[in-house]
């Protein structure tokens, strides 16, 4: 079972790994390695989440096959078998043990070829700590298909004996001089990704595997454990396509869900681990990005489309548009450099750390009985801030979009418990937050619009009359529809 944290860099600092206090004093080894991955025209053994590759090291071929990898955040584990071959033109499979033969049933292995290749110079040093054993390695080069390529430039901590804690504890030390960034995908899922197998698309939020005979505790970090991976799914999607709006959105979903899991451990009674305020930051630092998201794609559109329709009046002028769209530029490339820094990453490592080890004084507690108590709290809060839901003031609306907000995670998070019969409260929740949610774009996109400096009375003007049409149309949906809140209060508690 292969062990290991998988960090990115930039290339301009790989010198400051060599340079480590940690590694400086350890000699290290360095080698030329290329390795072909194998598979068939269809792509078999990805889709069954398999990487089957000949590496050449020195002057000898090593076959791995590696079996579908289980991550927490950045770290993964995955089955693997590795055996030497003489000839690096294709797979060996007789040299398979049956275990790994039986991931192959099915898939003809005459039709497995070559498909791409990766070729790196890695460094690797060997650390301890008396009770466990790593190698770091910084692998720097190119994976190839066809005439693609793409550079590599990235540090794996791989456990070779001991407890996996010590990997979070040697990345903690490298972040103190090194501004490294998640990056969870295998050179083979890259390798893919560049050949045309995989399309990379943003990763959605999933349904923790929780049920009603795990306790509290164990329930409370499978749920931080899924929201661990969506985030650390979507952070090379947003780094690498911040074009598709989508990856921003999900990793701002997935933030939230860490928060709403901090907030359930204190409900447990844990102490809390100093999640909150840097989660709250995180979230805060990436809401311009989405707000710009939301206000190009969403909003601009139908407000260009209301400004055209008088004849005679002349068009927005594309000065406007440039500078919305500039600005929006700014803010992602914002987002973006919040993802590179350290203190992001370690935020990720932490909460992966901790959730290695279930906490022990909430092992006794019913999940369900826990789950019951959360809903009903948050079921009451949204009662009280939804009263008079038709003449709610913009300060009201507020509270109740919070309040619903609050609701809708802790009825996801528990969804598993209860089976198909949350779908419908969760369904009709969801649309009570978009009748919630309306308002406050629109006022997030007027505070946009009154951000952008003004460089010239044209375009002052232009500005001025996309505002104007926002407030009108903000205007016209003021009154809220109480017919989604007398729905949802209408409906069956799913958990009762």
């Amino acid at each position: 079972m292969e062990i290991e944290l998988k960090l990115a860099l930039h290339p301009r600092h790989t010198a400051r790994i060599r340079r480590h206090p940690l590694l400086s004093r350890v000699t290290p080894e360095q080698r030329l390695l290329l390795s072909i991955y194998f598979d068939t025209p269809k792509f078999d053994l990805m889709r069954r989440g398999i990487a089957l590759r000949v590496r050449r090291v020195d002057d000898q071929w090593i076959q791995t096959l590696k079996a579908e990898t289980q991550s927490v955040g950045a770290l993964s584990s995955r089955p693997e078998w590795e055996v030497a071959v003489t000839d690096g033109s294709r797979p060996d499979f007789s040299a398979l043990p049956q275990a790994a033969l039986d991931l192959l049933a099915g898939i003809k292995l005459k039709r497995i070829a070559p498909v791409f290749t990766t070729e790196f110079e890695r460094t690797t040093w060997q650390i301890d700590n008396n009770e466990a054993q790593a190698e770091v390695a910084l692998d720097t080069g190119k994976i190839c298909a066809g005439e693609a390529c793409r550079d590599i430039c990235e540090v794996e901590i791989e456990l070779k004996s001991g407890a996996p804690e010590f990997l979070f504890d040697v990345a903690a030390q490298l972040l103190q001089q090194i501004p490294l960034h998640i990056e969870p995908r295998s050179k083979a899922e890259r390798g893919y990704i560049l050949s045309g197998a995989m399309h990379p698309a943003p990763i959605r939020a999933t349904h923790a595997a929780i049920h009603k005979d795990q306790t509290a505790g164990d329930a409370w970090s499978a749920i931080m454990q899924a929201a661990l991976a969506q985030l650390a799914a979507n952070v090379p999607g947003f780094l690498e396509n911040a074009h598709d709006t989508e990856y921003l959105h999900q990793l701002r979903i997935a933030l939230r869900r860490l928060h709403a899991g901090v907030l359930l451990a204190k409900s447990l009674g844990q102490v809390s681990p100093g999640w909150n305020q840097p989660l709250r930051e995180s979230m805060h630092a990436l809401n311009s990005a989405r707000d710009w998201d939301v206000f190009r794609h969403d909003i601009l559109p139908d407000l260009l489309a209301i400004l055209g329709k008088p004849s005679g009046i002349a068009p927005i002028e594309d000065a406007a548009l440039v500078l919305i769209n500039d600005n929006a530029a700014h803010a992602r490339q914002r987002a973006q450099a919040l993802l590179r820094q350290p203190a992001f990453t370690r935020l990720v490592l932490d909460i992966g750390h901790s959730l290695l080890t279930a906490p022990t004084d909430v092992q006794m507690r019913n999940t369900q009985a826990w789950a019951g108590t959360i809903l009903e709290k948050r079921w009451h809060a949204l009662r009280n801030r939804c009263h008079g839901f038709a003449k709610l003031n913009p300060a009201e609306r507020h509270r109740a979009r919070i309040a619903a907000k609050k609701m809708r995670y802790a009825a996801d998070a528990f969804a598993p418990l209860y089976g198909k019969r949350s779908h419908p409260f969760i369904t009709t929740l969801g649309a009570l937050q978009n009748e919630l949610g309306r308002a406050n774009d629109a006022r997030a996109g007027m505070q946009l619009l009154r951000s952008l400096q003004k460089k010239s009375a044209t375009l002052s003007f232009d500005l001025g009359r996309i505002s104007g049409a926002l407030e009108s149309d903000a205007a016209q949906h003021v009154n809220l529809s109480g017919a989604v809140w007398q729905r949802l209060a209408r409906s069956k508690l799913f958990w009762r």
